[in-house]
């Protein structure tokens, strides 16, 4: 039952996400089909009409519409958007998140507590220049800033991350831009214990630092047991990512599954006790919590610690069948209070990997269970890996589009380990805190990391084995999964209506393939996209694709982001030309020269390099019919641009605004 109402409670939250319901209609839906659920358990016939579980299925419906409706606020009548977003207003502000910075900004999750004079609510992304001369806010802090929120900037490029849709799975739609000397800080913020956890996490990696760890294994250490990623050098993390063992540096399912597996353990002999096991079962979740308050209370963290806070009571029940239904449980109590959990990467890939693993690892001890105990546990460990990988492949290519086909190797090398690791920094960090960690175990635990560092690096450098920018869409993804489940499906009881469901997954996956080539095969496409300080057009013919550009060594990812998306098997590098015939229509481009063109009435006129010239003389004297702008240009030669073409009625196009221009091929 736990299992349906969680599938309904999901739908209901994707439904009112998507369709942007406000939470006051699945409200008034709510209260009047509980009477009705109550009335219906009561007058449930036997057989006949399942009316209780059809109001069950509706009541979970409006919950998860209900719940993201509330997350995000929509349509609430003290949400910051209910007023006049044009004007400047004081903002009050209160730091929840500080996110990674990049080399320009720091960015910040806060959660709005006034505007002006009135009681406000709502999320906001608060972004400040880096400054490494003075101190970052920190989660609990509030501040006072006179700004006008601004809506974020959708991707400016095709198939370029999309930052404004991923923040929007937060919840967050506006942020505000500001500078040091604009903010003003609350003296006294009122402390929260997500605060107080970020605060003690970041006290125990300063005393972390104070020890002789080396740079690299420091920033391992930091992102392993707490999970603090920022000082992980771009290197060790690419070698983590290409290795297949990313996972180990998020504090996530994997450390808490470990940590638990430990805690079963060394807490057995408690088990002896009078109501032992329910003592060990409490002890084990208050340990599981404490470890996510050490680790900062990261959202991360906190899915883990809440699921396998529910798994932990399923063993203790030593009701292994009972395990799907905890999962669902799990899952259930987390979106009811974070729905837009949902939408998350982490989230999605950890209980996608659980899931696998209580399904398929057991199928996979009963195909073969070796005498000897080195094989056996190899194998086992191998099952566990093999059973994740299949639960997160077909989301880790939709997402990431590469494969590590070494991945078994890393968690043959590193996973039998891990708990010994984690074991051991935890002791590291409770000497440290007690200043009574000798240098012995400092060193140690240094050359574990370095040790399990070059391991993956080692993986890492087996390029061969990585398969990298592999296209993969949404369509791809369902039926991925509908081929996984029903390969175990098949494998499991090997009958000829299972394999003709698993050929007739093959055969739709492979009929979608077909029908992606063919529509490949017939597409041109020519694309200007956004570049400071250069200019591209991206020109596709089939699986072709020629990269028109005045600067070749600067364009960034986003040639690759192009050609992984369109499946391009053929990328060129052409120096730009002034002028370029699509189809029937002309395309000039000019650039700091400001050479006029030849021919009269251009269909286009692409300015480039920011040319010194008088617009509305350029288009009274060849009348182009649409004036377009890229990032080569200066802002404010554009903003003049676009006056005077507003004033002649002319088209202007600037793709620092508006993105990416996808060029008309056909012949009017």
């Amino acid at each position: 039952m736990s299992i349906k109402l969680t599938l309904w409670v999901i739908l209901g939250i994707v439904v009112g996400f998507y369709a942007d319901v406000a939470p006051l209609v699945p409200l008034a839906c709510l209260v009047f089909l509980l009477p009705v659920l109550f009335w219906t358990g009561k007058r449930q016939a036997r057989e006949g009409v399942p009316y209780f579980e059809l109001v069950t299925m509706a009541t979970s419906l409006c919950l998860g519409i209900f719940v993201v409706g509330m997350a995000t606020l929509n349509g609430m009548p003290r949400h910051y958007s209910d007023q006049e977003l044009v004007k400047e207003s004081l903002w009050h502000l209160k730091v929840r998140e500080v996110l990674k910075p990049n080399p320009y900004t720091q960015r910040y999750m806060v959660q709005v507590n006034s505007v002006g004079n009135e009681e406000k609510k709502g999320s906001l992304l608060l972004v400040l220049p880096s400054d490494s001369g003075r101190t970052k806010l920190r989660v609990d802090d509030e501040v006072f800033v006179l700004a006008r929120p601004e809506t974020i900037q959708p991707p400016l490029n095709p198939y370029q991350f999309n930052y404004k849709d991923y923040l929007k799975k937060q919840g967050v739609y506006h942020q505000i831009r500001s500078n040091r000397e604009s903010i003003v800080l609350e003296k006294n913020p009122s402390p929260t214990l997500l605060g107080k956890a970020q605060g003690f996490r970041g006290h125990i990696i300063s005393k972390l630092k104070k020890e002789n760890f080396g740079d690299d294994e420091l920033a391992v250490i930091q992102a392993l047991l707490l999970g603090q990623r920022d000082d992980i050098s771009e290197s060790t993390y690419e070698n983590y990512k290409n290795a297949g063992a990313v996972h180990i540096l998020a504090v996530s399912g994997l450390h808490v599954g470990i940590l638990l597996l430990l805690l079963q353990f060394l807490l057995t002999p408690l088990e002896r006790l009078p109501k032992g096991k329910t003592l060990k079962l409490v002890l084990i979740v208050l340990l599981l919590w404490t470890y996510a308050f050490v680790a900062g209370l990261s959202p991360s963290i906190v899915r883990a610690v809440t699921m396998f806070s529910f798994l932990a009571y399923s063993m203790s029940l030593n009701r292994p069948t009972n395990s799907f239904n905890i999962i669902a449980l799990s899952m259930l109590s987390i979106l009811l209070v974070k729905p837009l959990f949902l939408f998350q990467v982490g989230f999605q890939m950890s209980y996608a990997a659980v899931l696998a693993i209580v399904w398929i690892y057991p199928k996979l001890q009963r195909f073969w269970f070796p005498e000897n105990i080195v094989i056996r546990k190899t194998w086992q460990l191998l099952s566990v890996s093999v059973a994740a990988q299949l639960g997160v492949l077909p989301i880790s290519l939709f997402h990431f589009h590469q494969f590590p086909a070494l991945f078994f190797v890393s968690n043959l090398l590193i996973i039998p380990f891990l708990g010994l690791i984690l074991g051991l920094g935890i002791l590291v960090i409770t000497l440290a805190l007690t200043n009574l960690l000798p240098v012995f175990l400092v060193d140690g635990f240094n050359w574990t990391i370095r040790m399990m560092n070059s391991i993956v690096g080692w993986v890492a450098r087996q390029e061969g084995f990585i398969i990298k920018d592999i296209p993969f869409d949404g369509v791809q993804l369902v039926l991925g999964y509908f081929i996984v489940i029903a390969l175990v499906g098949y494998l499991s009881k090997p009958k000829w209506k299972m394999a003709l469901v698993l050929f007739g997954g093959i055969i739709a996956f492979q009929t979608w393939n077909i029908w992606n080539e063919i529509q490949l095969q017939q597409k041109e496409a020519l694309v200007l996209a956004h570049k400071s300080r250069n200019t591209v057009l991206l020109h596709q013919t089939g699986r072709n694709l020629k990269v028109l550009s005045a600067d070749t060594t600067n364009l960034g990812s986003l040639t690759m982001d192009y050609a992984v998306a369109e499946r391009i098997e053929n990328t060129n590098l052409s120096p730009l030309k002034n002028s370029y015939l699509i189809g029937q229509k002309k395309l000039y481009i000019m650039d700091s020269l400001g050479l006029f063109p030849l021919e009269k009435r251009p269909d286009y006129v692409l300015l480039t390099q920011s040319p010194k010239i008088n617009l509305g003389r350029l288009l009274d004297s060849i009348g182009p019919k649409m004036i377009l702008a890229d990032g080569s240009n200066y802002r404010n030669m554009v903003r003049q641009w676009q006056r005077t073409c507003a004033q002649k009625e002319i088209p202007f196009h600037y793709t620092g605004e508006k993105g990416f221009y996808i060029f008309d091929m056909e012949d009017d």
